[in-house]
């Protein structure tokens, strides 16, 4: 298995698996400097804010695949796709929370052109804008930075959320928050933050704008600064949820956007996933064998209650 790694059909689960052993000698936290502040490994240059592949990638360039034609019995197919790293400001003790409003519009208007791009190549058949913040996720450098990767398929979660037909979900479901503002947490503009209903993870969010678009690339101008604004808002919610535990801690939380594939249809709403692996302060919220087992979460903090929490930690 080469640097690339590769695709393994799991074929109980109808699911692929990426093996990428390489991964496993990646880097941990630097011994010293940062790779991401200017002057260093990534970033020899100025920058505003800049996009780069990652050394260490999950898929890397190559033909394009079929990976539903493939997807029979053992299958296995090179991993190709994109990986890249986006560095959202040259500040090191920054976050998207912190940032002034100018500088995470300018990270939204990086995430749209990069989506663009890579949607354009044969080989790319969806792009996952996300950020992984906080040592307690697994994040290496605590420089403000995210990642996208660019799929060979249409990866299952977001396949899911459009699988019935029926019309668009995400409005169906602002719709719905809306009407019975107990669950939503903020609002700028276009773009609303809530509490999902029926939400996996203790303190997550779902964020999308009012109007129907497919993607970060299809925003127009101001729903793009509304993003922006709300991500600012809504993610210095987590920051200010519970005392700090040191300084330069940072709250740790997932943070990813479902959008329309190259080949997608109308009925794709761009919106993003937040999921916090805390139910408490200092306390992790642990997956047990009953809930990956059986696929279903148990969530031991009631949305109501986690989105009075978040509003009550108010704008900055």
């Amino acid at each position: 298995m080469g640097e690339a790694g590769e695709l393994r059909f799991d074929a109980l689960t109808r699911e692929w698996v990426n093996i990428v052993t390489h991964r496993q000698h990646r880097p941990n936290l630097p011994d010293e400097g940062c790779p991401f502040c200017v002057g260093g490994l990534e970033a020899p240059d100025a920058y505003d804010v800049r996009w780069f592949p990652n050394r260490w990638p999950a898929f890397t360039p190559g033909a394009a695949i079929d990976a539903a034609a493939a997807a029979t019995g053992l299958s296995t197919l090179p991993a190709v796709g994109a990986c890249e790293v986006v560095l959202f400001s040259p500040e090191h003790n920054q976050s998207l929370a912190t940032l002034p409003p100018a500088q995470v519009r300018a990270v939204v208007d990086l995430w749209a052109a990069r989506t663009d791009a890579l949607l354009a190549r044969p080989e790319v058949a969806y792009v996952l804008v996300f950020e992984n913040r906080g040592r307690d996720v697994g994040a290496t450098i605590d420089h403000p930075h995210g990642q996208i990767y660019g799929y060979p398929f249409v990866p299952p979660e977001p396949a899911r959320e459009v699988a019935s037909g029926g019309g668009c979900r995400v409005c169906a479901e602002l719709e719905a928050e809306l009407s019975n503002d107990a669950r939503v947490v903020a609002e700028a503009g276009e773009w609303v933050a809530w509490v999902p209903y029926a939400s996996k993870y203790a303190y997550g969010m779902r964020f999308a704008p009012r109007r129907h678009t497919g993607s970060i690339a299809a925003l127009p101008d101001a729903s793009r600064t509304d993003l922006a604004l709300l991500l600012r808002d809504a993610l210095g919610r987590y920051d200010r949820l519970w005392p700090a535990p040191h300084p330069g801690y940072l709250f740790p939380y997932l943070l990813w956007f479902h959008q329309a594939p190259a080949r997608g249809g109308d009925e794709w709403h761009v919106h993003a996933h937040t999921a916090p692996p805390l139910r408490g302060p200092g306390v992790t919220r642990f997956i047990a064998s009953g809930e990956l087992g059986s696929g279903t979460l148990s969530n031991p903090v009631a949305p109501e209650l986690a989105a009075a929490a978040l509003r009550d930690a108010g704008a900055a």
